[in-house]
């Protein structure tokens, strides 16, 4: 599918409007998307949204640049009048009044919604062991650049919505990776902002200190002008205070690829277990390129990760945070708290508890006043390694670049942005690859402009149905 910049051209021009863009989309979920499983429900209202878009550019202009531009949302995020699932069964009946924060947004800027992406269950914290992109509710998402490859993260679905072409653009959240490692997995471009950036409000969680929403498109470009959209201070949100400025910059970013050139960037290895080697800083063809495009390039270390204060963070978070979101909810008989959403899986182990759910339980076992001095410490601990590791690594430079996912977690730990880009596909197998960069907090425009000198350089991004296209030769319509 075409990106932003052409559709929002040709509406302009008139030679396309929302209405047949929508219906395009549509069209295309249903004949593209029931082998991957990408969507777990149709917005019903998607073609009056685009009708009305048509109507506000007639009589007053687009509204932003994603002015009637079909938008995917993962299913953990509010969207008034339709269930948000997080793709568990006992949440199937669970119906906000009111849309997220972030939808609010995307429906001001004229943004059409046309369909919930599914998700790991819980956002990939109902169990330990289980695939990613599987939910009770919503099945198995799969990649469709490699069946046999993992969709990657909780944001699988919306992540293979865009790999595949069913439009141009999704919304993911993510806690630790959820964003960037199945953007990696699927050959696209992912940011994971810094943390408060984007309003937590309306957004089913799982440890308020790391979440967040973030945009999944084809390309950069794309994805800045998502992320201007959703970024903004929220009265409901304290962590979102110190975002005004730098959503400011990115409402009026015009990407300068050439900024790459005038940026100090580390290649970073990431050390093993003790006794193993560093893993390469990057694909030796990605940083010749970088060296072609006059990249400043530094071989940098940083130690391996150690995520046990990080888990015992989330689950701490877990339980409180689901009660705080379902507050405030209109009346229902669904689940309103962790444990009746693990207690409704007690009770039909047959279709909820395939893999179990171990996080889930953990996390109500937790005493949340008997360990908060522990918490407190285990968060500071950890995001103190995260940000000093960072930080020491950063010496002198501007952007981190790992190979891969692999800088996720340390941008997830520190609440600092990430960006992902993919670089093209290995010669055996033709799986995607891609690098993740990692900026200072607050970066996230001067980010997304050495992001798209990364992809100016480097970027190889082709569809899934030319890296593998037996799989779509089955498809109806292909």
């Amino acid at each position: 599918m075409a990106g932003v910049g052409s559709l929002g051209r040709w509406l302009a021009e008139g030679s396309l409007n929302s209405r047949s863009l929508v219906t395009a989309c549509l069209e295309r979920i249903d004949v593209r998307d029931l082998p991957f499983g990408a969507i777990r429900m149709i917005v019903d209202d998607a073609v009056a949204q685009a009708e009305a878009s048509d109507e506000h550019r007639r009589r007053h202009g687009p509204r932003s640049p994603l002015e009637g531009i079909p938008v995917i949302l993962k299913d953990n995020i509010d969207v008034a009048g339709l269930p948000t699932t997080a793709g568990s069964l006992a949440l199937a009946g669970s119906v906000p009044d009111r849309d997220a924060h972030l939808v609010t947004r995307l429906r001001e800027s004229g943004a059409v919604i046309v369909a919930k992406a599914n998700l790991s269950e819980l956002a990939n914290f109902l169990t330990e062991g289980m695939p990613s992109g599987y939910s009770s509710l919503g099945g198995q998402v799969l990649n469709p650049y490699d069946l046999a490859l993992t969709p990657s993260g909780s944001s699988s679905g919306s992540a293979a919505a865009v790999a595949l072409g069913l439009a141009p653009l999704a919304v993911g959240t993510e806690t630790d990776g959820s964003i960037i490692s199945p953007a990696v997995h699927q050959s696209l471009v992912g940011v994971k902002p810094t943390l408060g950036l984007v309003s937590r409000r309306g957004i089913f969680p799982i440890a308020p200190s790391q979440d967040t929403a973030g945009p999944m498109a084809g390309g950069v470009a794309d994805a800045a002008a998502l992320l201007a959209v959703m970024a903004g201070t929220d009265a409901d949100d304290p962590a979102t205070a110190g975002a005004e400025e730098t959503a400011t910059r990115l409402g009026s970013l015009r990407l300068d690829p050439s900024v790459l050139s005038r940026s100090g960037l580390g290649l970073v290895a990431v050390r093993g277990k003790e006794g193993d080697a560093p893993s390469r800083p990057l694909i030796e063809d990605e940083a010749a390129a970088l060296e072609r495009a006059g990249g400043h390039l530094r071989d940098v270390e940083l130690p391996a990760q150690n995520f046990e204060d990080e888990l015992f963070v989330l689950r701490y978070e877990f339980a409180p945070a689901v009660t705080a979101y379902f507050a405030g909810w209109p009346a229902s008989g669904g689940p309103r708290s962790l444990a009746e959403v693990a207690a409704w899986n007690r009770a039909h182990p047959d279709v909820a508890l395939k893999f179990g759910q171990t996080h889930v339980d953990a996390a109500l076992a937790i005493d949340h006043t008997a360990q908060r001095d522990d918490y407190l410490e285990a968060r500071r601990r950890d995001q103190a390694a995260a940000a000093e590791a960072l930080e020491s690594a950063m010496a002198g430079l501007d952007v981190l670049i790992f190979r891969g996912d692999e800088g996720a977690g340390w941008a997830a730990r520190s609440g600092w942005p990430s960006v992902c880009v993919p670089t093209g596909y290995s010669a055996r197998s033709r799986r995607p690859r891609g690098v993740t960069l990692v900026g200072r907090a607050w970066t996230d425009d001067h980010l997304l402009s050495v992001a798209a000198g990364v992809e100016a350089a480097c970027g190889r991004r082709r569809p899934p149905s030319q890296i593998n296209p037996a799989v779509f030769h089955r498809l109806k319509g292909s």
